[in-house]
């Protein structure tokens, strides 16, 4: 019955350890039952309440001990020998569970149960650990080699007689002080790299906001230059205008100048034919002023046009030919304000308004070249 117990107890083993290591070295699942307690004793718990876990547990493992030693927490240990019985006849009652298909399993079970008769070789030479043959690591029991196995991928392991002794607490501590300075390690390269794409992304910023700023500049330069060569033609047109109209001051003038001083012969009584030469001279200023006017023969005729209700004014160039029909057709593909049916112009210097008759006469002919500022309304 005891063989029977332990051929299920080493079956049970076997097939959790079997979950991570190969179905070759199943067999090594023995070292549970010394690793186990090993493990629980070298964590603080009292020797009886383990070796009452392991028996009420069947030697399942590390977890389902811990977890009765903890759920039995300061409850009183049964006495061993009162539950020998009960077992052993249970174990009676049942056959013996165990899979004999494997060579490698009836192996492991033989010498399992020669250890116990005594038939196997000395308690030197039995396995007291577990060995990855793939990295060499050396590990006490079963959940860790499995733990090694998920971590690392490995799959082959074997029995090793190499005992590992618990470690000191200055080994511990010098375990431990390792592990916090590979922690320090990793947190200050960690922070480095950071750095480092901090001060990259910062680069970046800078570089795109310089860029920016740059073409912000660039664009500002522009308007500054376009508006500055708007304000010189403004100023060169402005001067034109100006020009003409103390030119068209002057004639009138000279004019009203002449008109008073025959007035004057005629009040005077003078002689007829001064009033008559006076008036022959008149007309010879008028038309040698018009003739040389028109002996100079503009081409092109330069308009500023202002709207009456004020804004920027409009400035061409149209032959002096060109009626002053075409002016408002000009006029109005400016503005919506202005229909070319409606439109009407006037002059400040001389006063003048155009009737609508004369929109079919030509800038010459109206006396507005070479240049002239009209105000729409």
């Amino acid at each position: 019955m005891e063989s029977s117990q332990e051929a299920g107890e080493w079956r049970r083993n076997r097939d959790l350890l079997s979950t991570r290591i190969p179905q070759s070295f199943v067999h090594i699942s023995i070292l549970l039952m010394a690793g186990d307690k090993d493990t629980l004793l070298s964590m603080g718990f009292d020797p009886a309440r383990v070796d009452w876990a392991l028996r009420a547990t069947n030697n399942r493992g590390l977890q389902p001990a811990m977890d009765h030693i903890l759920e039995n927490e300061g409850k009183p240990i049964p006495d061993p020998s009162t539950a020998a019985p009960t077992s052993a006849s249970g174990s009676a009652d049942q056959p013996m569970d165990v899979d004999v298909d494997d060579d490698d399993d009836e192996d492991a079970l033989r010498r399992l149960m020669g250890a116990k008769t005594g038939t196997t070789s000395s308690a030197e030479a039995e396995p007291k650990s577990i060995k990855c043959s793939e990295c060499g690591k050396v590990f006490k029991n079963t959940a860790l080699a499995n733990y090694h196995a998920e971590k690392s991928g490995h799959d082959q392991f074997e029995e090793s007689t190499e005992e590992i002794k618990p470690l000191t607490e200055e080994e511990k501590q010098q375990k431990l002080t390792e592990l916090r300075e590979k922690i320090a390690a990793k947190r200050s390269v960690k922070a480095q790299q950071e750095a480092v794409e901090a001060r990259a992304n910062e680069a970046i910023r800078r570089k795109s906001g310089k860029d920016v700023g740059k073409l912000k500049d660039e664009l500002k330069a522009k308007e500054l230059v376009k508006e500055a060569e708007q304000k010189r033609r403004e100023k060169l047109e402005d001067a034109k205008a100006k020009a003409a109209v103390k030119a068209q001051i002057e004639a009138d003038k000279k004019a009203r100048a002449e008109r008073a001083a025959r007035e004057k012969a005629l009040r005077d009584g003078q002689p007829i034919v001064d009033a008559q030469a006076s008036a022959s001279s008149t007309p010879a200023v008028t038309a040698s002023s018009s003739s040389g006017t028109s002996g100079r023969d503009f081409k092109d005729t330069r308009l500023q046009i202002r709207m009456a209700a004020g804004g920027t004014p409009y400035t061409t160039t149209l032959p002096s030919d060109a009626t002053l029909r075409e002016v408002a057709e000009f006029l109005a593909g400016q503005t919506l304000a202005v229909d070319v049916e409606t439109v009407t112009f006037a002059q400040h210097f001389p006063r003048k308004t155009f009737s609508r008759d004369q929109f079919s006469n030509t800038l010459r002919e109206l006396g507005l070249t070479p240049s002239a500022v009209l105000i729409a309304s």
